[in-house]
């Protein structure tokens, strides 16, 4: 990299600025390498069941039957949710920044300017003074300031830098001025390296996508193959192109439970419009069921347990001659120190006073006190330890030692300690209270000193507390530390990260909490991220979650509403593959029998719609706050095999019939309608066995809409009025169904739970 020595008074010339940017020396951001909105769009569209639905609908139209062309509409809502919710996280992850400020003051040409970030060059000379953050590495070339790197670091202590001193990029000035010389642009900055880093999309750890995507996998390698041999096979029976289309179409559109897909991104976008109202940011759907299956929480301190706050705890009087009060007021109005210790003294005490001011000496990180000279006296305010080292004092820091304690003294006499603590967030106890009863292990990580977090988690009533200083320590995380310890201190930022990586090798599902840069590893590593709103945008952007009002009790909320999400999900999805699994099966039965297949996809649209969609929507957005239980995969298939054997079974008995007593397709087509209708009720009842009002309605209205469709629009859904003697015949095989339906769940339960380990896998 070529180096120039400007001089500070003059800063960079026209000529050596666009030398730089020539050579691509300028503070430009580093892309995230995401899909374009155009590829987003192109991707979702052209998918293989987009294509095949397409290619059916197509069929469907060149043989001229337009109203079965109803399925379609389902396909179109699906790819719109998957396209929208894509642009959406490319966005997010797009945005990822740490630089909060957009204009930087820098000399140029002898002549001082403000220009926004990403124009400044290696080399620009920058003026920093109190408040600013810093937008690039620099080296600081003339003055001292006082550094707040906690973003970076997690440490809350402030660091004095003078020239030749470097300052990274996210810190931040509390007090003083520096003129310094940006030594590192773009993705070298110190930050850029720990963000860069995070750059990545996440792979989503989602028991529920895994599920679909396995369904997914298993019907795309069997519906092509399934589709033309039952297509050859319909054609052979009766020479007719059109029927036989039809026919192969309606089997090919129930093994695809689109739908499911749908429901499931519906029910999630409920979740997140309900979460938004508790003031939580939901950036990623799959989020809110990862957290409800979370067994581990990885807590930053800072940010996350406190608000990065300090707040005045008692004052223990040293002296009678006299009143600390009056004196703190007058030392919190002249000194003006940026720092959360002045902040807490001033907010406690705050009355007036007629001091009047003749000498202020701000604090400083190096000597630890600040000093204010009034008429009525000096008074110092600092670092007990510094201010008074005989052995009374060491005994009553001691004493104290849980708090931060600040000493106030005059010239000769101590006044008074000043027992500071950190402001803990509201209701962050109870939050641990709460996911400790729900047998979530808790891990702290920070990189504060083991006193300052054990002082924390004990105000905190943190039960047996194991700390370990990985500073001291010196050692990488691995499986055994972690599940050693539950507190871990000077932690590093590729250490946490380590740590999360760790957890999950042990089979934990971890959840990461965090507001700095410092955190933005961990939280990427995460299966779920939690951020604080007035955290770093780093840390927000790389999250899934964000706590809109920094509130660590919204916590218990997003698991409710996660458990919510998946025992409705799992209970409606059992309607979805009941659907898919007796479809299958009759393909593969109407390939060797010589018959008609019995259904059109019309009719597949109505038995889906009374049977699945309707009742799956509605009961996937009831109230549901039980515990999550076994796995998704293996509670969906318990639940909707019954009901596709039973539907096979239904069917194979009208087959039986129909040779028995001559019934014409048309009857049977209509009769097998009727079957599959009653067994998706049946199954609806079982899931709604605890009827309440909304259930009943729903069930019954239903079941009247289904009677008024077969009889007052039966020509509409290619079905025929029935003699009395089939309706015997169907009323017969209802009574059959109840038992069957008990015999295979007792079944189903007993040979799931024999392969249940292969299954999952």
């Amino acid at each position: 990299m070529i180096r120039y020595n400007p001089k500070i008074d003059e800063g960079l010339n026209n000529s050596q600025i666009n030398n730089r940017i020539k050579n691509g020396y300028i503070n430009s951001n580093s892309e995230v390498k995401t899909k374009t909105i155009g590829q987003i769009i192109f991707y979702n569209i052209f998918t293989l069941f987009n294509m095949l639905n397409l290619g059916l609908g197509l069929l469907i139209f060149f043989v001229k039957s337009y109203k079965n062309l109803l399925f379609l509409g389902v396909a179109t809502c699906n790819t719109l949710i998957s396209i929208i919710q894509e642009i959406r996280s490319k966005r997010e992850i797009d945005k990822l920044s740490i630089i909060s400020s957009i204009k930087a003051n820098v000399i140029r040409n002898g002549k001082s300017l403000v220009i926004d970030i990403d124009k400044v060059v290696l080399d620009d000379i920058i003026v920093y003074k109190r408040g600013n953050q810093v937008i690039a590495d620099s080296i600081i070339l003339d003055g001292s300031v006082e550094v707040n790197e906690s973003l970076l670091s997690g440490e809350e202590n402030s660091i004095i830098k003078s020239t030749g001193s470097t300052l990274y990029s996210g810190s931040f000035i509390v007090s003083g001025k520096a003129v310094a010389k940006v030594d590192k642009v773009g993705k070298d900055n110190y930050a850029s390296k720990i963000t860069n880093e995070a750059k990545y999309i996440k792979k989503i750890n989602s028991e529920i996508m895994k599920t679909l995507t396995k369904i997914i996998k298993i019907i795309s390698f069997i519906i092509i193959p399934l589709g033309l041999i039952l297509f050859l096979r319909q054609y052979n029976i009766d020479k007719n192109l059109t029927d036989s289309i039809v026919n192969t179409v309606a089997a090919i559109i129930g093994m695809i439970p689109e739908g499911l897909i749908l429901l499931t991104s519906t029910v999630l976008a409920v979740s997140v419009i309900r979460l938004s109202k508790k003031r939580v940011l939901i950036q990623q759907l799959y989020c809110i069921e990862t957290l409800a299956r979370v067994d581990t929480v990885c807590l930053d301190k800072t940010g996350t347990l406190t608000e990065g706050k300090m707040e005045v705890e008692d004052v223990v009087p040293l002296s009678k001659k006299y009143d600390y009060e009056t004196i703190l007021s007058a030392l919190s109005k002249e000194l003006d120190d940026d720092n959360e210790t002045m902040k807490a003294i001033g907010k406690k005490f705050n009355k007036n006073t007629n001091y009047t001011c003749i000498k202020v000496e701000p604090f400083s990180s190096e000597k630890k006190y600040s000093s204010v000279e009034f008429k009525e006296g000096k008074f110092i305010l600092g670092a007990p330890e510094i201010l008074d080292k005989s052995d009374e004092m060491k005994k009553l820091i001691d004493k104290y030692s849980n708090y931060r304690v600040v000493l106030l003294k005059d010239e000769k006499h101590n006044i008074a300690l000043i027992l500071l603590n950190d402001k803990i967030r509201t209701k962050a106890e109870s939050t641990l209270n709460y996911l400790k009863k729900e047998g979530v292990d808790i891990k702290i990580i920070s990189g504060d000193s083991e006193k300052v977090i054990t002082r924390i988690a004990k105000r905190l009533n943190f039960d047996d507390i194991r700390c370990i200083d990985m500073s001291v320590n010196n050692t990488n995380m691995n499986e055994q530390i972690v599940e050693n310890y539950n507190i871990f201190c000077r932690v590093s930022p590729m250490q946490k990260k380590s740590l999360i990586k760790a957890l999950k090798n042990n089979g934990h599902v971890v959840a990461m909490t965090g507001d700095g840069v410092n955190d933005v590893l961990a939280l990427k590593e995460a299966d779920c991220s939690i951020a604080m709103a007035s955290g770093s945008e780093a840390a927000r952007n790389v999250s899934e979650l964000v706590l809109l009002n920094s509130n660590f009790d919204s916590i218990p909320k997003i698991v409710e509403e996660g458990r919510r999400t998946i025992n409705n999900i799992e209970r409606s999805a059992s309607l979805f593959l009941t659907k898919t699994i007796y479809s299958i099966l009759l393909a593969v039965i109407f390939m060797i029998i010589p018959m008609n297949y019995p259904f059109q996809p019309i009719q597949f649209s109505l038995l889906s719609s009374l049977t699945i969609g309707i009742p799956a929507f509605i009961l996937a957005l009831e109230p549901n706050r039980d515990l999550i239980k076994g796995n998704f995969f293996l509670n969906v298939l318990k639940k909707s095999l019954p009901g596709g054997c039973s539907v096979v079974i239904n069917v194979i008995l009208v087959i039986i019939f129909s040779k028995i007593f001559n019934v014409s397709i048309d009857e049977i087509s209509t009769i097998a309608v009727i079957l599959v209708a009653i067994v998706g009720f049946l199954l609806l009842f079982r899931i709604c066995h605890k009827f309440n009002t909304i259930r009943r309605i729903l069930f019954i209205t239903l079941i009247i809409i289904f009677l008024s469709c077969i009889i007052g629009l039966h020509n509409l859904f290619e079905m025929v009025l029935l003699k009395p003697i089939y309706l015997i015949f169907i009323t017969f095989v209802f009574v059959l169904d109840i038992g069957l339906f008990d015999f295979l769940s007792n079944l189903t339960e007993k040979k799931l739970f024999k392969y249940k380990d292969k299954l999952v896998k």
